[in-house]
């Protein structure tokens, strides 16, 4: 097919940019110009992998909302995320503008960025896919998201929908002036109930997990499609740290502690691991790139690196401990090793039961997180024949899957001859 140029807008950390930046370089190797516009903190990356970068705000800028305690809060916090998010909306807008070229243009969003997409999208009638890289995005009422903020299961569905209803009316005030001031300005009509309905693209909505981590619910858009997990870690462009080779091959399979790429507050989840690990006997590994929340004087048992591609780690680790990403916890399961996680906002406590549910880890909540407590959940993830014989169950599943090519092609099927 004639080439095309498609425009990747991702926004997060590394676990949401980094499966961008994987369809992005599958994307380019058959025959596409690929460009992804986010954050210039990621533009090293996105250039060792030969594509395009548009800078979307400022590395400062991204590291001052990692800085911000608010948007950690468990109830609050996506509000908080949302007000830092909502000043990228008119510059995604006019940076699709400027990078579009008519009839093969392609644009892929995730939900919150997807606001400025969908704007472009429909001023210019150019095709819109938008990304969900965790099952929690498409805020179901049928299946609704195990969260902190919003309604589990045994809720009537009443109950659920007003819940819905609460959410539109807390969301859109803080989104629908800057929303409905560009679409005025693109000769659009305003519009409301704009995350949980509007923002998803008419187009095609492509879910980048498999159906056996979250199966599609009655009320999902019948415009999306599952594919799979994009398990890019940036393994090809970012060598092993090193000395973390030499610490693998010196013993034990050690057990990994990841916070998260983008929490700045993970002092106390590293204190508890290394804690862990003096009671258990065990070896472990802390990554975080925020070098003053790592305890000092680490026993030579725990080592510490700002930050290892996960395919290269987690296949030599024991188990997993982390906050709950659907990054982070795609690349556990490929690795066939149990997860003990720690959830605090956003779609972690979702993503954190999905994994309970599958049988392959457990969950301790931020107030129960302490070192004697991490101990006894580790030490019985890795007594369990059950829970190994079901880790390696689905990370064979996941390595006899491929679903890059598919996506790809669900991409390249929104543009067709004469369709624009």
């Amino acid at each position: 097919m004639t080439p095309l140029r498609v425009l990747l807008c991702p926004a997060g950390s590394a676990g949401d940019v980094h499966p961008f930046i994987g369809l992005g370089r599958a994307l380019c190797d058959r025959g596409h110009d690929v460009t992804v516009i986010t954050s210039a903190y990621f533009d090293d990356v996105i250039r060792r992998e030969g594509l395009h970068s548009a800078a979307l705000g400022t590395a400062q800028e991204f590291e001052a909302v990692t800085r911000d305690r608010r948007v950690w809060h468990p109830h609050t916090g996506f509000i908080h995320l949302t007000r830092h998010i909502l000043p990228l909306i008119r510059p995604a807008y006019e940076t699709l503008v400027s990078l579009w070229e008519p009839g093969r243009t392609v644009v892929l969003a995730p939900l919150l960025l997807a606001i400025g997409a969908r704007i472009f999208a429909e001023a210019h009638r150019v095709p819109l896919a938008t990304v969900h890289l965790q099952p929690m995005a498409f805020l179901s009422i049928e299946q609704p998201p195990h969260s902190i903020l919003l309604v589990i299961e045994r809720t009537p569905r009443v109950l659920r929908r007003l819940v819905r209803r609460l959410a539109d009316w807390a969301l859109d005030p803080v989104i629908g002036p800057e929303v409905n001031r560009l679409r005025r300005e693109a000769g659009l009509p305003p519009v409301n109930r704009i995350l949980t309905q509007w923002a998803h693209s008419r187009d095609r909505i492509i879910g980048l997990f498999p159906e056996w981590f979250a199966a599609p619910a009655p009320d999902w858009p019948p415009q999306t499609r599952l594919t799979g997990f994009v398990l890019y870690d940036a393994a090809g462009a970012t060598p092993m740290p090193e000395g973390l080779a030499a610490f693998l091959k010196g013993g034990d399979r050690p057990i990994v502690f990841a916070p998260g790429s983008a929490n700045r507050f993970g002092g106390p989840f590293l204190t508890a691991g290394v804690e862990a690990c003096r009671e258990l006997g065990r070896r472990g590994v802390l990554l975080t790139r925020h070098t003053e929340q790592v305890p000092r004087d680490l026993p030579a048992s725990v080592r510490h690196f700002p930050y290892a591609p996960f395919s290269l780690l987690l296949p030599r680790a024991a188990a997993l401990v982390h906050h709950g990403g659907i990054g982070t916890a795609a690349q556990g399961l490929a690795a066939g090793i149990p997860h003990l996680v720690m959830p605090t906002a956003f779609d972690q406590p979702d993503n954190a039961r999905r994994l309970a549910a599958l049988g392959v880890g457990r969950v301790l909540p931020p107030r129960r997180f302490r070192g004697p407590a991490v101990a006894g959940e580790l030490e019985a993830l890795l007594a369990s024949t059950q829970v190994a014989d079901r880790c390696r169950d689905l990370a064979q599943r996941i390595a006899a899957d491929d679903p890059i090519p598919r996506t790809c092609e669900l991409i390249e099927d929104l543009v067709q001859p004469g369709s624009l």
